[in-house]
């Protein structure tokens, strides 16, 4: 495995690698740099200071090239400072080059008082430049620097978690994200097929960005990348390093009920070209800064689209899902202790927050999907209703309330089926029971249950399983 044996991932802290790579791809050798300039928690005569080289590049002095030196030092500026600095700056661009509400004012009112369709025509071109804050200006020039739409992105990922608190800083990250939106249409993306023989860096970035079975080893990647199993990403020119959200598949016959059954790194590989079903069995969303940006619908339909003419055997395309949202609601349910009457022990296991994993793995008891015993039948029997009822009707206004539900009913699919101690891992346990479910990918139906679901908010879920409500 040569370099790829070196270490399972490094698993540096966003910002520094930030920092790292700006230093990398922005060498501005100046003794006299802003960074130098400025303290790291950015005061007030520091923040001046940055005002004064933010003015510079809106004002666009020196041309092009000049204006790129300048937003590459400001990045650079605010790679350095201390996260108290970093905030510091975003408020200045919140709060200082927003919108100006006196100018927007004149403009709305020549507008109004515009008396021909010449002159409203260029009352409207007026109105519609001051409507676009100055700062959207300043972002702009990040996309032609190399690295600073990446730059952007991590930027954006450290702002929302400010803008939770502070209205100024939601309006500066509606506007972030508007623009990344723009620049990364699913029609700039390229979808690539990662195998084993991807570079190293490559792989050790879907160890760190994979989000829903943690990857344990080279030899468990390994095992994801090569025969029958396979992954897919979506890249954009400007990040050509960086994924953007992939999806891990199993090329198999018959849909899959177990996750470790698919993980099995000592299960014997089948042929591909000879399997029937597709099991989407883990798709990760890599870049945080992207949260909002959506284009995880595509990437789906992209590998069916791929997997369709590659392997012509398969006709079944499936997923096998987490079920994050349902211990949570069921805690939140009064009569949780009517619904699951088997006992007090198992009442017990599933109000503890978080919920008991070793007394719940004893009760689900030592291994595969069947009980073993009466108490284990009741539990399987009550849990399975439960799970049903959730994925079904526990909504968010129209939405399924479970995360992932949502995102595969928004694209087309239709619950098939519910399935009993499918991940025995504590996470699986602790946001499921255990529990995971098959979102079917009709290619006959996808457009009609996309229809009903966002115009109707209606779940589609075969018989099987709407029999489980009962």
């Amino acid at each position: 495995m040569g370099e790829k044996e070196a270490s399972l991932v490094n698993r540096e802290p966003l910002w520094e690698r930030t920092l790292r790579k700006i230093r990398e791809l922005w060498p501005l050798g100046d003794p006299l740099a802003l960074k130098d300039s400025v303290g790291g928690d950015l005061t007030q005569p520091d923040l001046e200071k940055v005002r004064v080289k933010i003015d510079a590049c809106l004002a666009g002095e020196g041309g092009e090239v000049s204006a790129r030196a300048r937003a590459a030092e400001l990045g650079e500026t605010y790679a350095v400072l201390t996260a108290h600095g970093r905030r510091r700056f975003l408020k200045l661009l919140a709060e200082a080059y927003d919108v100006d509400g006196r100018e927007l004012d004149g403009a709305m009112t020549r507008y109004r008082e515009a008396r021909d369709p010449v002159e409203r025509q260029q009352a409207t071109v007026n109105l519609r430049d001051l409507l676009e804050p100055p700062r959207i200006k300043l972002l702009r020039q990040f996309n032609s620097l190399r690295g600073g739409v990446k730059f952007l992105v991590d930027l954006r990922a450290e702002l929302m978690t400010w803008a939770r608190e502070d209205e100024a800083l939601q309006a500066l990250d509606r506007d972030l994200c508007r623009l990344l939106g723009s620049w990364f249409d699913v029609g700039f993306l390229e979808l690539q097929r990662i195998t084993w023989d991807t570079s190293a860096a490559l792989l050790e970035k879907l160890i760190r960005y994979e989000a829903v079975h943690e990857i344990t080893s080279w030899r468990d990647l390994k095992n994801r990348l090569e025969g029958d199993r396979c992954c897919y990403a979506f890249f954009h020119p400007h990040m050509p390093q960086e994924p953007l959200i992939f999806v891990e598949v199993a090329l198999v016959n018959g849909i899959a009920v177990s996750i470790h059954d698919l993980l099995d790194q000592e299960a014997p590989a089948t042929d591909p070209g000879q399997a029937d079903t597709a099991i989407f069995y883990s798709i990760s969303n890599c870049q945080a800064g992207l949260a909002g940006v959506s284009f995880g619908n595509f990437l789906i339909k992209r590998v069916v689209a791929d997997l369709s003419v590659k392997f012509p055997t398969i006709k079944t395309f499936s997923t096998l899902s987490p079920i994050p949202g349902f211990i949570r609601w069921l805690q939140q349910q009064e009569d949780v202790v009517e619904l699951v009457d088997v006992d007090s022990e198992a009442v017990a296991c599933l109000r503890a927050e978080p919920i008991d994993v070793d007394c719940f793995s004893a009760l689900l008891g030592a291994g595969g999907s069947k009980p073993v015993n009466e108490k284990q039948r009741l539990l399987q029997q009550a849990l399975l209703a439960l799970c049903a009822r959730y994925l079904l009707t526990a909504k968010r206004g129209t939405q399924a309330w479970d995360r992932v539900a949502h995102f595969h009913l928004s694209n087309g699919a239709q619950v098939k089926q519910i399935n009993w101690a499918a991940n025995r891992s504590p996470r699986g346990i602790q946001e499921s029971a255990g529990m995971m479910v098959n979102y079917l990918y009709d290619l006959s139906s996808i457009e009609k249950h996309h229809e009903a679901y966002r115009s109707q908010g209606q779940i589609s879920a075969v018989p099987t399983v709407k029999r489980l409500l009962k």
